[in-house]
C-alpha cells in the first residue's frame, strides 16, 4: 500500500513534488478553525493500515504545532501502520539550556511533546547549537539531512570564481563543507553581537581574493543583520557584490528586501521554507530519507507483531 502524505500546507510546491518522489498519495485532509479559534481536522482519505507521513515545516511554529499534533494523533487513532514527520525546518532548537534562573528549556519540552505522537522524524540541517545530534532530545528515530552538497552544486553552476564566506564562527561547519564540495577557497569572519539586532562583523584580509565573488553561507537567515553587516563590510573593502545563501530563509519582516538593498547581488535559499528566494531543491534528499524511515518503521512493526 502506498504511503499517505499529509501536507499541512498545500500551496508551497514541496508537497506535490515530495509525494511524487516518495511514491506517496497526497491525503485529503480538512483543517479549519472553529469560531473560537480551536482547530477542526478530518481525514477524507483513510489512513488505515498505511504509513502516514506528515509534512510540516515549522517556521512560525506556534500556529502550526497543534494542527501537526492533531494530524499525527488522528492518523494513529484511525489505524495508521506508522506515523512519521518530515519537518524540513525544525523549530525550537534555540533554547537548549537554562541561561537565566527560571527559564523554560523549550527545545526539550517541544521534542518530548512531539515524540509522543510520531514514530520518526526527518529534517534538514537543524541548528543544534550546543548539541551534537537530534538524538540528544528526540527519543524517536531521526535523520538530520544536510543541504551542503546541493548548495555547492548551485554555486558551481551559478557563481564565477566563488569565495565561500562564513559570517561568524558558528557558520564554520557550513563554510568548510560547502567549500570542500564546491572546490572553492573559504574564509570565516568574526562576529561581535551586542544585542539581537546589533551585530558587528570583522573585515578579513581579502587582498588575495579581489578577483573572486564572495558567497556568504549560513544555515539560517532570520533578521539578516549578520549577513547585512557582512555584505556591507565586503563591499566597502572593494569586493564584488556578494551572493548570500542560507539553508533556511525565515526572513523576519523586511529582512529579505533589506539584504538586497544592502548590496547582495542575489539571495538564495532552499525550499525547506517557501519563499521567493528558493533556488535549491531538497525534495529528492527528503524522499530518499522518507523511504528509508518507512522501511525501518515497517520492519519494527513486523518484529513487534511476531514476538
Amino acid at each position: 500500500m502506498r504511503p499517505l502524505l499529509v501536507a499541512l500546507r498545500t500551496n508551497d510546491g514541496l508537497s506535490e513534488k515530495l509525494a511524487e518522489a516518495a511514491g506517496a498519495e497526497l491525503a485529503r485532509v480538512k483543517i479549519r478553525r472553529f469560531p473560537d479559534r480551536e482547530t477542526y481536522l478530518r481525514y477524507d482519505t483513510s489512513p488505515v493500515g498505511r504509513a502516514v507521513v506528515v509534512l510540516c515545516s515549522l517556521d512560525r511554529p506556534d500556529g502550526k504545532f497543534l494542527p501537526l499534533l492533531f494530524a499525527a494523533a488522528a492518523a494513529r487513532d484511525l489505524g495508521a501502520a506508522s506515523v512519521g514527520l518530515v519537518s524540513p525546518y525544525l523549530a525550537y532548537m534555540r533554547q537548549d539550556r537554562r541561561f537565566q534562573p527560571g527559564e523554560a528549556v523549550t527545545s526539550t519540552y517541544f521534542a518530548r511533546t512531539l515524540a509522543r505522537e510520531i514514530d520518526w522524524i526527518v529534517t534538514v540541517d537543524p541548528h543544534l547549537h550546543r548539541r551534537t545530534s537530534l538524538s540528544e532530545i528526540y527519543s524517536v528515530p531521526n535523520v538530520a539531512l544536510h543541504a551542503t552538497p546541493m548548495i555547492a552544486d548551485w554555486i558551481r553552476g551559478n557563481v564565477d570564481r566563488p569565495l565561500i564566506v562564513g559570517p561568524d564562527e558558528e557558520s564554520r561547519q557550513w563554510v568548510a563543507a560547502v567549500a570542500s564540495n564546491a572546490g572553492a577557497p573559504s574564509v570565516v569572519l568574526r562576529k561581535i553581537r551586542r544585542g539581537d539586532r546589533d551585530v558587528e562583523v570583522s573585515v578579513p584580509d581579502i587582498e588575495l581574493w579581489r578577483g573572486h565573488t564572495p558567497v556568504i553561507v549560513d544555515d539560517i537567515v532570520s533578521t539578516a543583520r549578520t549577513m547585512i553587516e557582512t555584505v556591507g563590510h565586503l563591499t566597502r573593502v572593494g569586493m564584488r557584490p556578494p551572493v548570500c545563501i542560507a539553508v533556511h530563509g525565515l526572513f523576519e519582516g523586511r529582512a529579505y528586501r533589506s539584504l538586497l538593498k544592502a548590496g547582495a547581488s542575489r539571495v538564495v535559499t532552499s525550499n525547506t521554507i517557501p519563499h521567493e528566494s528558493n533556488a535549491i531543491d531538497v525534495t529528492d534528499l527528503l524522499a530518499h530519507a522518507v523511504g528509508n524511515m518507512i522501511g525501518g518503521a515497517a520492519v519494527a512493526t513486523e518484529a513487534m507483531h511476531t514476538r
